[in-house]
């Protein structure tokens, strides 16, 4: 499985699955339809299914182009987000499995940024080699999603679960927000020298316009604050030891940031 990262519209990426000896593609968060249909016609692959991982219009908003011009398209979405999700068909929960190829992936439900939100994890293929995980807006390279229609617990959990996964678990996550999470991380975990480095690394990658997604768990959690809330560094900056209240107190600092 290649996967094709596309940027579109300020700071989104679109996920492009190819399975070239198949012929056939897979398409996670099309927010536009048109850079996927050109990828498409170049290597000349059928769409076969459209994962899509919340009902937000810059993840959904090529849905219906690319059903018009794939009409066999299978279209994943939440069970939670019915009639949210332009011509879902199939409604997945925690613990559901999704087919593309020779691959099955596991879906995990994640709410938080949205009530709905779900992610898609594919592990490794063969050992030594990464796992992929197609995050949406839960976490982020250096941070996590806003929560709109969920609550700091709900993320939490969702947060657990996620890194649970291997440290060698590729994140793909929908945005390149790095450089402005990185910038707050520093904020409420100054003296971790490991994120110092990381934010003149990526400060350097985006002065030339390189992407910084995907990203690994491993690093994330060692340098996200969103996946620290219980440690004790952490805890001190945000002057409590409660889990929750931990998380709901960077999380707020971050949407004041």
């Amino acid at each position: 499985m290649e996967i094709l990262r596309i940027p579109v519209l300020s700071d989104n990426y679109i996920f492009l699955l190819l399975d070239l000896e198949r012929k056939i593609a897979a398409v996670v968060d099309p927010a536009e339809a048109a850079p996927v249909l050109a990828l498409l016609r170049h290597h000349q692959v059928q769409l076969v299914a459209i994962f899509n991982t919340h009902h937000h219009s810059d993840h959904v908003g090529g849905n219906k182009e690319l059903i018009a011009a794939y009409p066999d398209v299978r279209v994943y979405g939440g069970a939670e987000d019915r009639g949210r999700i332009p011509g879902q068909q199939l409604y997945l929960t925690d613990g559901d499995r999704v087919e593309f190829g020779d691959r099955t992936g596991e879906v995990f439900f994640i709410p938080g940024h949205t009530r709905a939100h779900i992610a898609y994890y594919f592990p490794p293929a063969e050992n030594d080699v990464p796992g992929e995980l197609f995050s949406g807006d839960t976490i982020f390279a250096g941070g996590c999603g806003r929560l709109f229609e969920g609550t700091p617990a709900q993320m939490v959990g969702s947060m657990t679960k996620l890194r649970q996964l291997p440290d060698n678990t590729r994140i793909w996550c929908a945005h390149e927000y790095t450089l402005s999470n990185l910038k707050f991380a520093v904020t409420v975990d100054p003296e971790n020298q490991e994120l110092q480095q990381r934010l003149v690394d990526v400060t350097a990658a985006r002065q030339n316009l390189i992407p910084t997604v995907p990203t690994f768990l491993g690093i994330e959690k060692r340098t996200n604050p969103f996946l620290r809330w219980d440690v004790a560094a952490i805890e001190a900056s945000v002057a409590s030891d409660d889990a929750i209240e931990t998380f709901a107190r960077i999380r707020g600092r971050k949407d004041q940031f």
